[in-house]
């Protein structure tokens, strides 16, 4: 938890750390916990099931634990679309290239062999939530422009409208003023006036008031 100004602050990303010895996962918590919001547990199948309702932000995790592998736990957490973007760092002592390459082929971002340096895994943690962060909202953007889009698709085509009172009819055969029709089917904001037209009705039908008022004894 940060502290600034003497106000507390909470954090903006969550690190879960999966490690099946709590004294790796003390040190890990004492390296980032002023900086990030940090999870932990102590076995693979927590892990699984803690992502499965709790989404963090990133992963610490250890390669060698017992009853499921850290690979077998990346692979599954990977095989849901929704954690496509997650970014997962592998930390292990297993130091062979054949170890790092099937760390990343099961959807690993990174390979840190431990005793992990605190300086450089502080600074990789930054690098991967700051480019998970600008994905974010890069992907929130796009759902934004789907939904206008959508809107504005719905006002294309023939739209059945009434010569007389000029009602729009929708899907539901049910009629609409026109002004109610467009502001369910997009996203434009009306600015209420007067044409010069109706302007001179206006004045017509007012001094045809007035004068009616007059004869009135």
């Amino acid at each position: 938890m940060k502290i600034e100004g003497g106000v507390e602050l909470t954090t903006a990303f969550r690190i879960l750390i999966v490690d099946d010895d709590p004294g790796n996962i003390h040190v890990l918590e004492k390296a980032l916990s002023d900086t990030y919001e940090i999870m932990s547990v102590t076995n693979g199948f927590d892990a699984i099931n803690f992502v499965a309702q709790l989404q963090p932000d990133l992963i610490l995790l250890d390669v060698m634990m017992p009853e499921i592998s850290g690979y077998d736990v990346c692979r599954i957490i990977k095989e849901n679309e929704q954690n496509a973007d997650l970014p997962i760092l592998f930390l292990t002592a297993l130091d062979t290239t054949e170890a790092e390459k099937l760390g990343l082929n099961v959807g690993g971002i990174d390979f840190l062999l431990k005793p992990v340096n605190l300086d450089i895994l502080k600074l990789r943690v930054g690098n991967y939530l700051e480019l998970k962060r600008r994905n974010d909202v890069i992907r929130e953007q796009r759902d934004q422009l789907k939904a206008t889009l959508a809107r504005i698709k719905q006002l294309e085509g023939v739209i059945p409208i009434c010569s007389y009172c000029h009602k729009i009819r929708d899907d539901s055969l049910s009629w609409h003023q026109l002004e109610t029709y467009i502001s369910e089917h997009s996203e434009a904001v009306f600015s209420h006036g007067i044409c010069p037209h109706c302007y001179e009705e206006a004045k017509k039908e007012i001094s045809s008031y007035n004068n009616d008022t007059k004869l009135i004894p």
